[in-house]
């Protein structure tokens, strides 16, 4: 009986059952390397999407970028346009199901535009990272920093909590969702990249916030792999 490794009757049995372990642990070892990788976004409307068209909205815009970077990752949406911490704290422990590999977290602007108490939206954020990194999880957490509507001491106090988070949970801080539009100060004016409300970035403004973040969700992943 001749097969790809020769003529199988002739060859001694121990040479036999090494080329099939081997066989068997490369199958495993390739299946492995093509488990996909599955990422919850979860966050308010700067996640969801909102007044975008579906494929321009930050989920989908960076899982074709994390795919483009040869990584096979699936991006779930689970942003909530006006969500709070408070929200976000009510729901993340269905919303996380077995599924989930890593969670990007984004939550809090809609605490300050409304002027929370800061203390709240941290004990919130901290119950959240909580349920996440309890089920062993790797998180991201995407800051957003406060404005300054309600004085300089509560922008601070708000501003803290997230590297107080990172800090707390051993977790990566990427201390400001919009930074890749910030960048663009001085290049261009940073509000052709948002949407008429001048609160929401359009299609070109996601762009730049997925290819600023975009390598520190890979890190995740490396994280997770």
């Amino acid at each position: 009986m001749k097969t790809f490794f020769g003529n199988a009757l002739t060859m001694p049995y121990k040479i036999i059952r090494q080329i099939h372990k081997i066989a068997l642990l490369m199958f495993l070892a390739g299946g492995a390397l093509a488990e996909e990788i599955v990422i919850l976004a979860f966050g308010d409307s700067l996640t969801a999407g909102y007044g975008l068209a579906e494929t321009d909205g930050f989920v989908p815009q960076l899982e074709n970028w994390l795919n483009e970077q040869g990584s096979d990752v699936r991006v779930v949406n689970a942003g909530i346009s006006g969500d709070t911490t408070a929200g976000g704290l009510a729901r993340i422990d269905w919303v996380l199901d077995a599924e989930i590999d890593a969670v990007i977290l984004e939550l809090g602007p809609n605490d300050f535009l409304r002027g929370l108490n800061p203390s709240v939206a941290r004990e919130n954020l901290d119950g959240i990272m909580q349920v996440i990194t309890g089920k062993g999880v790797p998180v991201l957490i995407a800051g957003m920093p406060a404005v300054t509507n309600y004085g300089a001491e509560y922008k601070a106090e708000f501003d803290a909590i997230y590297p107080w988070l990172a800090q707390k949970y051993n977790a990566p801080l990427y201390p400001f969702f919009m930074n890749g539009i910030a960048e663009m100060r001085g290049q261009r004016d940073v509000m052709d990249f948002f949407q008429p409300d001048r609160l929401h970035p359009n299609a070109e403004g996601v762009v730049l916030i997925v290819e600023d973040i975009g390598p520190h969700v890979l890190a995740l992943i490396e994280a997770v792999e």
